[in-house]
């Protein structure tokens, strides 16, 4: 069982999930630190981005409790509701730009969503937050069809953090980039996280993305998190999946390079 946080932003007690006959996540606890970024990784089909949408509501729970920011989602009418998703920014793994609205009117869709601001403002909010993931403004005014892999994942990182979140949602956010751009792109996630200090949920399979950003991990397997602690903790763990990919051949050499089994 994942160990209880006592100010946790994200509380999630005894979820289950289940898809005809296909239980995927079974009497499962997670407890999400404020200020943290907390990846979890597991088997294939072991249900990361299962939870990662049951907590954010898009697909339903079978049993169990969802809290984010102390407030039950189950009980909650629909304007605290509202404000809880005003509260966090997700990005999907495909990026899930809206593939007729530009750059920029993907940026400014949540703005509109919730806030009424100028035309003016929502421009000036556009070019900000291109700025913060690093692309130019002229990439405002093209299509989604028009940019490379890295710069999708650059532009629905601008959409999802358009609103200040102080949560962000992150599923397998190097899928289908290369190892410079995935390192890349890990980089600015990492700095903007301490420049920002927004709490980060990330489901990955890639382990170099895990172990470089990560401060805690939980391992989803047997349809539970079978752990949850930092780095040299989950390490230890007994478990095969762990054996497989932390302490296979590929798993040590990105081991070998982590800050937090170097000065355990």
């Amino acid at each position: 069982m994942a160990p209880e946080i006592a100010d946790a932003i994200i509380r999630v007690r005894d979820i289950s999930v289940q898809f005809g006959a296909t239980k995927v996540l079974d009497g499962l606890d997670l407890d999400v630190q404020r200020g943290e970024i907390l990846g979890f990784v597991g088997p294939s089909g072991a249900g990361k981005s299962v939870l990662t949408r049951t907590i954010i509501g898009l697909v339903p729970k079978t049993s169990g409790s969802i809290e984010v920011f102390g407030i039950d989602l189950d009980t909650a009418d629909a304007r605290a509701r509202r404000g809880v998703e005003r509260r966090w920014g997700i990005l999907f793994q495909q990026g899930a730009l809206f593939s007729s609205l530009t750059v920029r009117q993907n940026i400014q869709f949540p703005v509109r969503e919730y806030l009424n601001v100028t035309q003016r403002l929502l421009d000036e909010i556009t070019v900000a937050k291109l700025g913060m993931v690093g692309l130019r403004p002229e990439v405002a005014d093209r299509f989604p069809s028009e940019l490379s892999g890295g710069m999708i994942k650059r532009v629905a990182l601008a959409r999802a953090l358009v609103l200040e979140p102080e949560l962000l949602f992150l599923d397998e956010p190097t899928a289908g980039l290369d190892p410079d751009r995935s390192e890349a792109f890990v980089k600015l996630v990492r700095d903007l996280h301490v420049k920002l200090n927004f709490t980060v949920v990330m489901a990955t399979h890639d382990l170099d993305t895990l172990v470089s950003v990560s401060d805690r991990i939980a391992v989803l397997a047997d349809q539970k998190v079978v752990v949850c602690g930092r780095l040299n903790e989950v390490v230890q763990y007994d478990h095969p999946f762990i054996r497989n990919f932390f302490l296979g051949e590929r798993g040590l050499r990105a081991l070998s390079a982590a800050p937090a089994l170097q000065t355990s």
